[in-house]
């Protein structure tokens, strides 16, 4: 008897459910006019694979990251407090639509919560 419990990735729906969640989860980004600007330059596609990597590896999926530290990635770009807010509210909405389980969907949002030092650049050496 297998007594293994399915990650995070697995309950999501594994690729073919992030691969949607992805979809709509920069639809809707790009059409918020604060944070589409950020993206004004951004190859999409590449953008859309290094989140799929980025949120797979998060979840415990077999697909590790493969871009750039995240805190690199992000450095200078601008992105405050409010936006990383904004950008984590459209990310949270999809997923509750997505996949309802309270627990699951607090467990995503405090991993990825993990980066915002990071994204904002306030990132600060271990105490």
């Amino acid at each position: 008897m297998n007594d293994q419990k399915p990650t995070l990735y697995e309950r999501m729906g594994g690729a073919p459910a992030l691969n949607q969640l992805v979809d709509e989860f920069y639809g809707r980004v790009l059409a918020d006019p604060e944070l589409k600007p950020f993206f004004a330059h951004a190859s999409m596609e590449k953008l859309r694979r290094m989140q799929l990597e980025f949120l797979s590896a998060a979840l415990d999926g077999p697909i590790e990251y493969s871009g750039e530290p995240v805190y690199l990635v992000h450095h200078g770009r601008g992105i405050s407090t409010h936006h990383l807010e904004l950008f984590l509210n459209h990310l949270l909405e999809i997923i509750k639509a997505a996949h309802p389980d309270e627990r699951d969907v607090l467990d995503i949002i405090d991993r990825v919560n993990l980066y915002a030092d990071e994204i904002t650049g306030s990132a600060r050496t271990a105490e």
